[in-house]
């Protein structure tokens, strides 16, 4: 998916979110990954992997789970901007109107596959979400969906790890965010 399809579906001229442009001139070799928490229309959280220079994305409504035998439906939506990844606030009325929280962040190690290939496997490096996980499609579906599965190793559990709601950047709340703003 492209930039394009983010930029068509915002009103960007309210300033909110960050405009639809890649990431230029930066340096490192680690590739980042987030996870924003959206009370939009439904609550859900929004996946994303740097990916070219932008964050392929996808919404996960259960939320991402550290339990391997609890796989999560994970909606394929349109790439945003890398630097969305800092993002917290309020969308007002419109496409994704509703509270945003950067739930977790770190860095990825891409293990196997892409976007096309329907298949990825990485490592995460959060400070909720850690170890080996997969993204994987679903065929013969009308929606774009996949799966989100956390592997077997040695950060599987079955706790629940969406109990650790606040941010990761500021320590707020969905509704500390909403009412700051």
């Amino acid at each position: 998916m492209s930039l394009k399809q983010y930029e068509k579906k915002r009103d960007l001229k309210k300033g909110v979110e960050p405009a639809a442009k890649k990431k230029t001139g930066r340096k490192s070799k680690e590739k980042i990954f987030v996870v924003q928490k959206h009370d939009a229309s439904h609550l859900h959280y929004d996946f994303r992997l740097e990916i070219d220079g932008e964050l392929a994305s996808w919404a996960i409504p259960k939320g991402p789970t550290l339990d391997p035998e609890n796989k999560r439906l994970a909606i394929h939506v349109e790439d945003h901007p890398y630097d969305y990844k800092d993002f917290e606030g309020v969308i007002p009325r419109g496409y994704g109107a509703g509270t945003v929280m950067v739930w977790d962040n770190g860095t990825y190690e891409l293990i196997d596959g892409s976007v096309e290939d329907g298949k990825l496997t990485f490592i995460l490096n959060g400070e909720k979400l850690k170890g080996h996980f997969s993204l994987v499609k679903l065929k013969n579906r009308e929606k774009d969906e996949w799966l989100f599965m956390k592997n077997r190793d040695a950060f599987a559990t079955t706790k629940d790890i969406l109990k650790k709601d606040k941010s990761v950047l500021t320590n707020r709340s969905l509704k500390e965010i909403e009412d700051d703003a």
